[in-house]
């Protein structure tokens, strides 16, 4: 009986976990569909948790988000502690996530290859709200109407319907960190503590 409620209580999470790895990766049910051969509609009951997650589903699903059965599912870690975060690439820019909880503010470190500043931007829109700030290298970003350079230490946050887009500004790589909210959540930044009186 404890087995059968460990199964569900592990299961129970897997719809929310698929809607944030297909988000993390801004990917459409239209294109995850398209790559795993399982029905939009079905991705959509599997994320809401109408549909009960079963391996034949899972093992496609795991495949396209680069993650483990064991990630989909959480189940409890066995040996090794450390936790194996995975990059992965979209628009030609290296993404390691930083963050594995479902929903809410999502971090990544992002880095964009030697030579990226020579690429023609191709602003796009998407919903959410996102917060940036240089590590290394020269970041060009282009956001609706405005062209800038951001230098290591400087940051810059949008909603993300703005038309953006993020490239190097000379020959160098470029590091930055991304804190997104897919519903709009924006970081709450406290500059120094509130004053008493």
């Amino acid at each position: 009986m404890a087995d059968e409620k460990d199964l569900e209580k592990a299961l129970d999470g897997v719809g929310a976990r698929l809607r944030a790895l297909r988000t993390e990766r801004a990917r459409t049910l239209a294109e995850v569909s398209a790559e795993t051969g399982i029905s939009p509609s079905t991705l959509s009951r599997l994320e809401s948790g109408d549909r009960r997650p079963v391996l034949e589903l899972l093992l496609p699903l795991a495949r396209t988000y680069g993650v483990t059965l064991d990630e989909l599912v959480d189940a409890p870690p066995t040996g090794d502690p450390r936790i194996h975060l995975r990059p992965f690439t979209r628009h030609g820019m290296t993404v390691l996530p930083l963050t594995r909880r479902a929903g809410g503010v999502q971090a990544y470190k992002m880095v964009l290859p030697p030579g990226d500043g020579r690429r023609e931007p191709t602003p796009q829109t998407h919903e959410g709200y996102e917060w940036v700030y240089v590590l290394n290298g020269r970041l060009r970003m282009v956001l609706g109407e405005r062209d800038m350079v951001l230098e290591p230490g400087e940051a810059a946050e949008f909603d993300t319907r703005l038309p953006h887009w993020f490239g190097g500004a000379d020959e160098h790589p470029v590091e930055f960190l991304s804190l997104f909210g897919a519903q709009g959540e924006r970081a709450h930044l406290r500059a120094r503590p509130a004053r008493n009186g």
